[in-house]
């Protein structure tokens, strides 16, 4: 009897210190929020819609702005604006930049998993990076570096494909994808080779989920207000981000060692191709600042710039090149034009045409990459700054899709299969992306 009372009177204690902390947390969303108040934009939703709504979140989001371009959600500690009108974005984005920043709030969420990199830090430091970065995007050097690297993963992603297609089996191309732009993210970000496009590369492939699961699980911070204490008590999904985190940090850290350890014995200068080693060369004028934590912030935060938007974007492109498919065969048709493939050309040889001047030309390929960011934008919600690597990654996407529709033409394994998206911070197709591909007769990828 006594342990019985015991219990239930445990009971009763929890259930009133939830109760008082979810009253607490109820009032500090709606106090000194100027709900009310005209002179700010209309409140449309708290935090909680946005748990509710999490799986599906971008179409919610995307119902309100239609009703109401300007609105706001609230959270305990502040409420967030949203916009799709075309004048604030101007504002934001151009007029009124250098008020706008990422700020506290994110820099707490986001800090665990993308350190003191550009998408999380304000003033100095991203002046300072973004500066870097820009330096670096607009050598020659990287530039025509990455085109390589871009050309030789398309052929071995062609390879893989044709795999499939000459046993007539279907495949997962988003995660083909997602391996791929990985392999060719490292080798232009720290200069080794991945290999996630073979089967073997356990390294490779370990690090590729606990890189995605993390920016998943760090995305969901968002809209569960009992993170903080999940991460104090190192429970549930906080415990899982903490392990993936541990498996990124450890995985970079070795490949940063090494790499000094190598430029150690090479002659100076920064005539290097990766850009890890010309942020190593950079760092020797500050080696305080830029220390290995900080370069290990900045490249994982190229990471995610340069493997998920790329992948998604792709993974988007052909699931609607096969749902169009006479779109499919007008970019086909435009790859043969403009690289003027003969009938006995391999893939290496088809890859090593596609040169700068090929790129320009594809104006019909560029459009549809265009049209597909506009119906699935790779980063949903962009914040108040321009992406510094967009260049980059048409010309990834580019090589990418011509390297493919050269050689196939791809159909959905199940057209009744209902496509989505998973809510993280960039527009990941939810499971996979199931897929056939059709050998274009007239070509020879021996």
């Amino acid at each position: 009897m006594v342990i019985l009372y015991f219990i239930f009177a445990f009971t009763c204690l929890l259930l009133f210190l939830f109760i008082t902390f979810l009253s607490s947390l109820i009032l500090r969303i709606f106090t000194g929020k100027s709900i009310g108040d005209p002179s700010y934009p209309p409140v449309k939703g708290t935090v909680f819609h946005q748990l509710l709504y999490f799986t599906k979140l971008y179409d919610h989001q995307t119902q309100i702005a239609r009703e109401t371009p300007t609105y706001r959600l609230l959270s305990p500690n502040h409420s967030s604006v949203y916009t799709c009108d075309a004048q604030n974005i101007e504002h934001v984005l151009k007029t009124k930049f250098s008020t706008y920043t990422k700020g506290a709030y994110n820099e707490l969420i986001m800090g665990d998993t993308f350190g003191h990199g550009i998408f999380v830090v304000d003033g100095e430091k991203w002046r300072q990076q973004r500066k870097l970065a820009s330096m670096e995007f607009s050598t020659r050097i990287l530039r025509d570096f990455s085109c390589s690297v871009f050309r030789r993963n398309a052929a071995k992603l062609v390879k893989v494909v044709h795999e499939f297609s000459d046993s007539n089996c279907s495949f997962d191309m988003q995660d083909l994808l997602m391996r791929c732009t990985l392999d060719s993210i490292f080798k232009v970000g720290f200069g080794i080779e991945l290999n996630c496009l073979e089967e073997s590369s356990k390294s490779g492939l370990g690090f590729m989920k606990a890189f995605d699961e993390s920016t998943a699980l760090t995305y969901r911070r968002y809209v569960d207000p009992f993170w903080k204490v999940k991460r104090f008590l190192n429970v549930g999904s906080e415990a899982s981000l903490r392990k993936y985190v541990k498996v990124i940090n450890d995985f970079v850290d070795r490949l940063i060692r090494s790499k000094r350890k190598l430029l150690a014995g090479e002659k100076a200068g920064n005539d290097k191709e990766d850009i890890l080693s010309r942020f190593l060369v950079e760092s020797e004028k500050d080696p305080e600042q830029m220390n290995d934590k900080y370069l290990s912030d900045i490249i994982l935060n190229f990471m995610i710039a340069g493997k998920d938007t790329s992948a998604n974007t792709l993974s988007w492109f052909f699931y609607m090149l096969s749902k169009n498919p006479l779109i499919q065969e007008k970019v086909a048709q435009e790859v043969m034009d403009v690289v003027g493939l003969n009938h006995e050309a391999n893939i290496d040889e088809f890859v090593a045409d596609i040169t700068d001047a090929a790129l320009e030309q594809m104006h019909y390929l560029h459009a549809t990459l265009t049209e597909t960011l506009r119906l699935y934008p790779a980063v949903p919600l962009a914040g108040p700054r321009i992406c510094l690597g967009k260049d980059f990654a048409y010309r990834q996407m580019k090589i990418v899709a011509m390297a493919l529709l050269c050689f196939f033409r791809f159909e959905l394994a199940d057209e009744t299969k209902n496509v989505t998206y998973r809510t993280m911070f960039t527009l990941h197709m939810d499971c996979s992306l199931t897929m056939l591909a059709v050998p274009r007769k007239s070509l020879n990828i021996s």
